[in-house]
């Protein structure tokens, strides 16, 4: 990578395995979690603007990779951005893809960050994106019908905020969103049942909490069919104009013994439930026989005591996935590892990485 944030020229080779980063804060460490982030899902998880990922000193950022694949195949992958223009260039084996999503079904990244409480306490929007994560690449039809969906609803909307609407194109427009809303959530739904079990087994292995559960909530009465729904909120639509029921609602809820898991758990409890959810989608993709996907962990130590580091670094070295974890203690990242002689170690030191030998 060159002049990306506060990093500057990189050429970085981890580990297939465990990859440990130390260094001071404002070092370039989270930089480069977010630059493997970036190249998985062409935006950043720090800012929404991805000029703002361009060094200070600079016009532009580039960040390269060659992913491998099981059988050992080189994919290159690279992005790169130019402070004077709006479009961001991607190249995918020297072509341009055909959709960002090409670049996340090749490079299925999870990230658990100091903000991996929003899944928790956020709104429905970061639980959405949660399960529509797992469902795409474990389903490969589920994309397909969830861009059909999402084309059908802007329609719909566009038609609700005209005075005069065309019945004929609402009822075309109602009628695409309810077959692909109920096909999109019947992938949201099977793969929640299929998630639920690996959950529940390293939830167990990271905490003692009891009385958990995943409640899904579809976004529509669940009594009526989605179409049904659709025709019987014709008019309140139309006043707020925008679809107000549907897949585009859906939440899924935590609780604990039938309260809300954010109003009981403390924020370390937190953080293993979220890791426990986010090591549970690793574990069903690796299952699924897709690939594995890699981790990213920033400020590992961040809300976890020394037991509870302990623990979460055995369950995650057992998903036999490429990983890598920050802190600004060196100390904190050594733990029972059990098998050290694979770790690389890298430190991070005003925008330079270098490999500890």
């Amino acid at each position: 990578m060159q002049n990306f944030r506060n990093l500057e020229k990189v050429d970085l080779q981890p580990a297939a395995g465990l990859n440990l980063i130390y260094g001071e804060n404002g070092s370039g460490k989270t930089s480069l979690l977010e630059a493997i982030y970036l190249l998985s899902l062409v935006r950043s998880f720090r800012s929404k603007k991805l000029k703002n990922l361009i060094s200070h000193t600079d016009t532009r950022f580039t960040v390269f990779a060659q992913l491998v694949d099981d059988e050992g195949h080189l994919l290159p992958l690279g992005i790169q951005r130019e402070q004077s223009s709006d479009e961001t260039e991607i190249l995918l084996r020297g072509q341009r893809p055909a959709s960002i999503a090409e670049l996340t079904a090749h490079l299925p990244v999870q990230l658990i960050n100091p903000d991996a409480f929003r899944l928790l306490e956020g709104g429905p929007r970061e639980r959405r994106q949660f399960l529509d994560w797992g469902a795409f690449h474990v389903e490969p039809r589920f994309i397909y019908a969830w861009q059909r969906f999402q084309r059908a609803l802007k329609q719909r909307n566009s038609l609700l905020r005209h005075a005069r609407i065309d019945p004929l194109q609402l009822e075309l427009w109602e009628k695409e969103i309810a077959a692909t809303g109920e096909e999109v959530t019947l992938y949201r739904e099977t793969y929640l049942k299929q998630l639920k079990p690996l959950f529940v087994k390293l939830l167990s292995r990271l905490s003692n909490i009891e009385g958990f559960r995943l409640h899904f909530l579809r976004g529509w009465d669940k009594n009526l069919p989605l179409l049904d729904n659709l025709q019987s909120s014709r008019q309140k639509d139309s006043e707020q104009g925008f679809t107000q029921t549907g897949p585009q609602r859906a939440d899924l809820r935590v609780t604990i013994d039938g309260r809300s898991a954010i109003e009981v758990l403390s924020r370390g409890q937190q953080k293993l439930v979220v890791s426990a959810l986010k090591l549970a989608q690793g574990e069903l993709l690796a299952s699924s026989g897709n690939k594995r996907c890699i981790y990213l962990i920033d400020d590992l130590p961040a809300e976890l005591d020394r037991y509870h580091r302990e623990v979460f670094c055995r369950v995650l070295e057992e998903q036999d996935s490429q990983v890598f974890i920050t802190s600004v203690d060196e100390a904190a990242l050594q733990v029972a590892w059990k098998e050290p002689e694979k770790i690389l170690w890298f430190h991070v030191e005003q925008g330079q990485i270098s490999l500890k030998t």
